[in-house]
């Protein structure tokens, strides 16, 4: 995942297909998890920062502008 910094330089539409494809990414491992074991557990703690860190970002371009 990209540190915040490179987050902070990508436009509001990047930063939402960015989103976009966390949570598509977040949901395949739930339902991966579901079914069958998954090799790497700690994928599902990034990945729930990762979305945290770029909806802070959102929200605070948004404010912004």
């Amino acid at each position: 995942m990209d540190k915040s910094v490179d987050l902070r330089e990508l436009s509001i539409e990047q930063l939402d297909a960015k989103l976009a494809e966390l949570r598509e990414e977040r949901f395949r491992l739930r339902f991966r998890a579901a079914t069958e074991t998954i090799e790497n557990p700690m994928r599902f703690r990034t990945l729930r920062r990762d979305v945290a860190r770029v909806l802070t970002i959102l929200g605070e371009k948004r404010r912004e502008a």
